[in-house]
């Protein structure tokens, strides 16, 4: 393919809106571009204009592995369009930068996966003995939706490796942190101000669990890679009117759960302190989850580590790769609960510090150099 139809591609993805959904319109467009190469596609259309997408290369064999390439379709909200350089649907290219939202979180590593896909279909010296499958997500940014409906159809389950294109600026990720969103709800009794007596303060038992949050993960043991847990309360809310005892409230918390504290035992220990603070005060506390995403975690030398190291050096010699972690969380968290231990890497193009952010942008130059990096680890695995 060439170089201006790769980044026309991208420029594509771009401009097409898919802030928290919309998906199916980048579906659509995948499905058009995989069949004119050849490559049938599937769309899974789930309501309210939501679509996964499948497709994949290769063969089946006895012995042979499958490899997946994994990447979601939907962006972050922009904010104030206004404050933005270029408008953040029209992809804008200055130099070797292209901006918009989504330009590297993450359609530049969706478009690399995508054009890597092809040519490696269309390449008549590439024999891959064993499948490269593609599997492409709604919903990624705000609860997996998307990741969690292809565990249910077991997309995953018979994975041998995965890729997710996440920016990365060309650094590999062989571990990140879970992510465990919970709400907290109080309830108590409402009164009149001018005799709490004869209430029970919701916002007070609310006050009770923050006092004990903020050592409640002191003794967990750290993780090799990923160190301590992280936590913190994030969101409080309580109370209707001044001069009335509130009868309801809640907070809400995300914690980072790590394979050596992982999110079974998190659960666990909230659930415990609530019980605790239960019987101690009459304001009674019930614990909801929200989003309850597994850590991630590689071992450094494992086979599929290295390969995918030697193929990214190979590819961006401009710079030196490392093998880094995150406190981040990706579709694979969600991926791993069916696929326990699936070797994992986050590897993807320029813009990890931009993501999410204003005037958003990835490079051409590392966006044209991650789809030959892709094609050399699914040359490598799959031989």
């Amino acid at each position: 393919m060439e170089k201006t139809a790769k980044i026309k591609i991208l420029q594509d993805l771009v401009n097409i809106n898919t802030v928290n959904g919309n998906e199916i319109a980048v579906a659509t467009y995948l499905q058009k571009l995989l069949a004119d190469h050849g490559i049938k596609a599937d769309i899974d259309e789930f309501g309210d204009n939501r679509a996964n997408l499948q497709a994949e290369i290769g063969n089946h064999g006895v012995d042979t592995k499958t490899l997946v390439f994994s990447g979601h379709q939907d962006t972050v909200s922009i904010d104030d369009e206004s404050a933005w350089a270029h408008s953040p649907f029209e992809a804008y290219i200055d130099g070797d930068k292209l901006y918009g939202r989504g330009a590297a979180d993450m359609k530049s590593g969706l478009a690399a996966e995508i054009i890597a896909l092809i040519e490696l279909h269309e390449n008549s010296d590439v024999a891959l003995n064993g499948t490269l499958r593609l599997i492409v997500t709604a919903g990624e940014e705000y609860g997996a939706q998307g990741a969690y409906r292809l565990n249910e159809q077991h997309a995953i389950d018979d994975a041998d490796a995965l890729v997710i294109g996440e920016a990365t600026d060309g650094q590999i990720i062989y571990a990140h942190s879970g992510s465990f969103n919970y709400r907290i709800k109080s309830s108590g009794k409402a009164a009149h101000s001018s005799t709490p007596e004869r209430g029970i303060n919701a916002i007070q038992g609310l006050v009770n669990y923050i006092n004990l949050e903020k050592d409640l993960f002191d003794d967990a043991p750290e993780d090799p890679y990923l160190g301590k847990v992280q936590h913190s309360i994030t969101v409080i809310r309580g109370g209707e009117q001044v001069n009335t005892i509130p009868a309801q409230a809640e907070v809400q918390g995300n914690i980072r759960p790590t394979e050596a504290f992982n999110n079974a035992k998190v659960i666990l220990r909230i659930q415990e302190t609530i019980d605790q603070l239960n019987n101690l005060y009459d304001a009674k506390l019930e614990l909801e989850i929200i989003h309850n995403f597994e850590a991630v975690e590689t071992q450094q030398d494992n086979e599929f580590i290295q390969t995918v190291q030697r193929a990214a050096q190979k590819s961006f010699d401009d710079r030196q790769v490392e093998l880094i972690t995150m406190n981040g969380a990706t579709d694979a968290s969600v991926f791993v609960k069916n696929n326990i231990g699936l070797p994992t890497v986050i590897f993807g193009p320029d813009g990890d510090k931009v993501a999410h952010q204003l005037n958003e942008y990835t490079t051409i130059s590392s966006y044209l150099k991650l789809i030959d990096a892709y094609q050399e680890i699914a040359r490598n695995f799959l031989k």
